[in-house]
């Protein structure tokens, strides 16, 4: 249709899709959802952000008419650095962990690494920036035991835990990626979803550790993009020096200092402690039916089965959103993602007739 913009945004339900290298670091999990579908695909918090959350913003609205204030810029900082316990100059609020990838050129590192498989928005940015990127793929079940960074490498990044494979690496494991001259970037969109978020970094002022964290999945604010980065304050201005003016507007900043109050800690880990009990019950109910789980603890669950890709389109076909894992370095077509939600055993039993369903049968 002449002028139609209806090809602008794709739902994803067969095979067609491009999973070359660079298409598949820009394909994510939203775009394998229509609206409507049952979205196991996207590992954003069910529902909608809390009714506190939303009040809170919509006190905000008759300021609207003016710019950001550098108030409003310190209100979020300061709340995020007492959340950590940081100092103030030790965090620059985000639009979304997203936005602390896309400004990662600035640091003008000469060799990236990323730590595969992993979320694909850092390699696509560095990549479209120029900068050469090298993956460390990891073998299941995806630990850093024995992972190699080549010497030249002066900029390494690192999921804890790790989207999509679920992973936590330990701590010292991860500090074990540091060398003289290279930054560490460790990407903690979900660290907040593990109960007593083990191995986090956001807590330590270390010179050459830059943490990134989001927080559109706990609290269901994936449109309106908000996190943060913690570094040293040098560090945090060379990843910012090219960032426009007034990068984050009054809502985004508000939800940053809404969420990092103490009740709204707490409230955010006793969510953690209930998707864990739910994360045991939907490995379980995938292991039953012959699916191999890998090994994690993030609200979300990589595994893997035959005829993945027939049950992931059998389940579009139902109304049921999945997120297929050969668009991620180090995944094939048998790798499948699904976010922890309530409705899990609907799921289950939806894959369980799939695999059994007559087209699907093997003699």
């Amino acid at each position: 249709m002449p002028g139609s913009c209806a090809g602008a945004l794709v739902f994803d339900a067969v095979a067609s899709l491009d999973t070359s290298p660079l298409a598949g670091a820009r394909y994510h999990g939203d775009q394998a959802a229509a609206p409507g579908m049952l979205d196991f695909a996207v590992n954003v918090r069910h529902g909608q952000p809390p009714a506190w959350l939303v009040q809170r913003l919509a006190d905000r609205l008759p300021d609207l008419a003016r710019y950001p204030s550098r108030t409003d810029v310190q209100r979020a900082q300061e709340a995020a650095a007492h959340r950590h316990g940081r100092g103030c100059d030790e965090v620059v609020p985000l639009a979304g962990a997203a936005e602390g990838f896309a400004l990662l050129p600035n640091l003008r590192p000469a060799r990236a690494a990323i730590i595969a498989p992993s979320f694909t928005e850092p390699a696509a940015t560095l990549s479209a920036a120029g900068i050469p990127v090298h993956h460390v793929v990891l073998e299941p079940p995806f630990n850093l035991d024995g992972a190699h960074v080549p010497d030249d490498v002066d900029l390494v990044v690192v999921g804890n835990p790790t989207n999509p494979t679920s992973v936590l690496h330990p701590r010292e494991q991860v500090l074990a990626l540091r060398r003289p001259g290279r930054i560490l970037v460790v990407d903690e969109a979900f660290a907040d979803s593990i109960p007593g978020e083990p191995g986090s970094l956001a807590g330590d002022p270390l010179p050459d550790v830059l943490v990134l964290r989001s927080l559109t999945k706990t609290w269901s604010l994936a449109g309106l993009r908000v996190g943060y980065a913690i570094g040293a304050p040098d560090l945090l201005a060379r990843l910012t020096a090219q960032r426009a003016h007034w990068p984050m507007g009054i809502l985004q900043l508000t939800a940053i200092e809404a969420c990092c109050t103490a009740h709204s800690v707490a409230d955010a880990a006793a969510d953690a402690a209930r998707l864990a009990a739910m994360r045991a019950e939907l490995v379980a109910g995938l292991a039953s039916i012959g699916a191999v789980v890998i090994d994690g603890q993030a609200p979300f669950v990589l595994f893997r089965m035959p005829d993945a890709e027939v049950i992931r389109n059998r389940l579009h076909d139902k109304g049921i959103a999945i997120r297929r894992g050969d668009t991620f370095v180090g995944l094939d077509e048998r790798y499948l993602r699904v976010a922890v939600r309530p409705e899990w055993p609907l799921l289950v039993a939806e894959i369980a007739g799939a695999m059994t369903h007559p087209k699907n049968r093997r003699c």
